[in-house]
């Protein structure tokens, strides 16, 4: 008896150390798929193995933004030098974003708009705004929106988040603290640019959305920041899909060059001039480090009831995204948010589209069963069919603390060949040139992807079919400014447009 206890930890060690054996086994079957998987698809160009020299988080918080800008134009010098002058025949094809003569070079257009910008209005300031892109985007993405800002009498301060804008290889070498970093100089800037007698807001898109937030939370324990008094997020990165968590170790193998494409989730031709078509493992594992942060801060934020002090918070999120969680804007975010102002814009399915036998059940319902029951402490406001047989639209909104709704008719209906919004379109425009359906002029940038339009056989392409599905500008986009313009002082007589 006395040997009981000795020959049960034999057997926990034993056991353990099959575990051990079986966990190791499976991983190193992992890794073998995971580098055969790589080694398929298209070979690395020079624009995934390049990557600029990007200040750091430390650099850029001592930085002034006329600084980030000479190191900015440094960056993209040498990715011209590297790069562009070093491709070889074959690359040299008419929508290679990094050939001179291609018909999608940057550099070639009136303006290249992956460099940060600031916008100045006319007359005297009556605000300052910071509007924070994507993941794998750049600046172009929330340029409408800033020109709108601008219009309203705002200084628009709009940086190129570190790996951005140059190559995606630059992406495979940076963090998010540096992108945080440089949403701290440009709240900078723009109080520079402005003083802080006027109102600042923040408008981040899907990455940029949580770096809005992430300087809003450290703003409330941290006297140094500027709060923010208003936020407007665009299919906002509050939460990534469980994949992203565990991106770290499908680019193991990429620590032997050999391997090196296994740092890579997906290797494309780039022939969009203003975002990156591939995506570099490090991308998706620094976007997760940042949610995860984030909701982190969320929670001790409302253990400590520190989210009193919190400015309103303005969101646009389609009901259906595959880039972020839907489910996590509601439930980690607005769900725990004071009562302070805060709305909520939901975009539905279409629920008259022709095709609707086709969609998955649980999409029909979705919206009510994404929302928690009225009355809630924010604003909800969904944008549907006024009926599943008319292709008309309403907002249909219930206001903070009550429980009935209020409809009301919009001017624009669902498009009949749309059935659904996606995170992508938020920002644009049906009028954009290079990613509306309707754009003002479809030759400014050497490519219309609103428009794009390719049939044929499978396993022909080399781009996700998903990909060219998507898309890419928003129907309800007038809509949506007119929401966030009623958020900002009126236009004076004498304002020109932008």
């Amino acid at each position: 008896m006395a040997n009981l206890p000795w020959r049960m930890s034999l057997r926990l060690l034993s056991v353990v150390k099959k575990g051990a054996l079986v966990l190791g086994i499976l991983l190193a079957i992992l890794l073998v798929v995971r580098i055969y998987a790589s080694q398929q698809g298209p070979a690395l160009q020079p624009w995934h193995t390049w990557h600029g020299e990007e200040m750091s988080a430390r650099e850029i918080d001592k930085a002034s933004f006329a600084e980030y800008q000479t190191q900015e134009q440094r960056i993209f010098r040498d990715m011209q030098q590297e790069v562009t002058a070093k491709l070889t025949p074959e690359t040299h094809t008419p929508v290679n974003r990094y050939w001179e003569q291609s018909l999608v070079y940057p550099e070639k257009f009136r303006h290249n708009w992956n460099h940060s910008f600031v916008l100045m209005p006319k007359g005297q300031p009556k605000g300052a705004v910071v509007l924070l892109h994507g993941l794998t985007d750049s600046p172009y993405s929330v340029k409408s929106l800033a020109m709108n800002y601008q219009q309203h009498g705002f200084v628009a301060v709009v940086p190129r988040l570190p790996g951005h804008g140059t190559a995606p290889g630059a992406l495979t070498d940076v963090s998010w603290e540096a992108w945080l970093a440089t949403t701290r100089l440009a709240v900078r800037e723009a109080t520079r640019l402005t003083g802080e007698n006027v109102p600042l807001h923040l408008v981040g898109y899907s990455n940029g959305g949580a770096l809005a937030m992430k300087f809003a939370l450290d703003a409330l324990s941290e006297p140094t920041l500027r709060k923010p008094q208003q936020i407007v997020l665009l299919s906002p990165m509050i939460g990534v899909t469980a994949f992203a968590r565990f991106a770290g170790l499908a680019g193991i193998p990429a620590m032997l060059p050999a391997f090196a494409k296994s740092a890579w989730l997906s290797i494309s031709p780039e022939y969009n001039p203003f975002k990156y078509n591939s995506f570099p493992v490090n991308a998706a594992r620094q976007s997760w480090l940042l949610t995860k942060s984030l909701q982190q801060q969320m929670s001790e934020a409302v253990r400590h009831n520190q989210l009193n002090g919190l400015a309103p918070i303005l969101t646009f999120q389609s009901i259906m995204d595959s880039t972020v969680s839907t489910r996590a804007v509601v439930n980690t975010l607005y769900n725990e948010l004071p009562a302070n102002g805060s709305e909520l814009v939901i975009v539905d399915i279409n629920q008259a589209a022709s095709f609707r036998p086709l969609f998955r059940p649980a999409t029909y319902d979705a919206v009510n069963a994404l929302l928690p029951p009225a009355p809630r402490r924010y604003t909800t406001t969904v944008i549907t069919n006024a009926s599943p047989a008319t292709l008309d639209t309403v907002a249909r909104t219930t206001p903070a603390g009550e429980q009935s709704e209020r409809v009301s008719p919009l001017a624009t209906p669902y498009p009949a060949d749309l059935f659904s919004l996606s995170h992508v379109a938020i920002p644009f425009p049906l009028t954009d040139d290079l990613y509306g359906s309707r754009p003002l002029d479809p030759h400014h940038y050497g490519i219309n992807l609103g428009t794009l339009s390719l049939r044929g056989e499978t396993s022909v392409l080399v781009v996700s079919m998903d990909s060219l599905m998507r898309v890419t500008s928003n129907p309800f986009y007038e809509d949506m400014v007119s929401r966030i313009n009623q958020h900002l002082p009126p236009v004076s007589p004498d304002t020109d447009k932008p």
